[in-house]
């Protein structure tokens, strides 16, 4: 398995599992372009990644922006000449039940984590198309099967993505491979943020999840990292259509 020399964009690409994916793709040797609205983050990411001799270059995105999104992709594609994978990674979450949600909340969770994907889709595909093969990594999460109390918005984002990567499949057979990674409990800071406001100490809240996953550990986003890079991977060229679960045994008795 090797990514070494492929030209992935990662977005979300400096924070939680896609700042980990960042990470272990250049690490692996990928021309990796980092896309993410934290610009502070990404420009000192940007810089200690070419500390290491990294092959990266960061490029402010606000996925929810197609004209935003379409200058990524022309930059990523004027730097680099092609996008060999595309990492989906930006996603943000609002807790609650359906009769707490207004159009604000609507807007931000469907506008970051499903049309943001379609833009960056929209605008990659052409590319991929153009030079013959491509791959679409969608991370999308477990929530896209569970019902998690208070998650309704979130949950119903995630499944809209289950749905995007068979469409994705089927619309660009033969030239793009579309795929999804279905992360569990993964230690990241929207995990800490979902975390706030219960009694115990989130670092007992954690210790106590850890025991109830069969795997007994909470995820890291280079779990996540790993499993993407495979499905990336040449030797994953038979794996369409279909999502990746990375949640340690959890589906089999949620800890939640």
């Amino acid at each position: 398995m090797s990514i070494k020399g492929k030209v992935i964009v990662v977005t979300g690409g400096t924070s939680g599992i896609g700042e980990g994916c960042s990470r272990y793709f250049a690490q692996k040797g990928a021309k990796v372009v980092i896309a993410s609205n934290q610009r502070k983050e990404g420009a000192a990411l940007e810089k200690e990644l070419r500390k290491k001799k990294r092959d990266v270059m960061f490029i402010y995105t606000d996925i929810s922006s197609e004209s935003s999104v379409r200058n990524m992709v022309k930059k990523a594609v004027k730097k680099y000449g092609r996008i060999d994978a595309l990492d989906c990674n930006a996603g943000v979450w609002r807790q609650g039940r359906v009769t707490e949600f207004n159009d604000k909340d609507w807007e931000l969770v469907m506008g970051v984590n499903v049309k943001g994907v379609f833009y960056c889709a929209k605008h990659v595909v052409p590319v991929m198309e153009k030079q013959g093969k491509g791959v679409i990594v969608i991370t999308t999460s477990v929530a896209a099967f569970i019902g998690f109390p208070e998650h309704a918005l979130y949950c119903a984002s995630k499944a809209a993505l289950e749905a995007l990567i068979r469409c994705l499949t089927t619309d660009h057979a033969g030239v793009i491979r579309a795929v999804g990674i279905c992360p569990g409990t993964i230690d990241t800071p929207m995990l800490a943020a979902s975390a706030a406001g219960w009694d115990a100490p989130i670092e007992e809240l954690y210790a106590d999840i850890a025991k109830k996953i069969p795997v007994r550990r909470m995820g890291k986003p280079v779990d996540i990292a790993k499993a993407a890079a495979f499905l990336i991977s040449d030797d994953a060229g038979y794996i369409n259509g279909v999502s990746l679960p990375v949640e340690g045994g959890t589906l089999g008795l949620p800890p939640w």
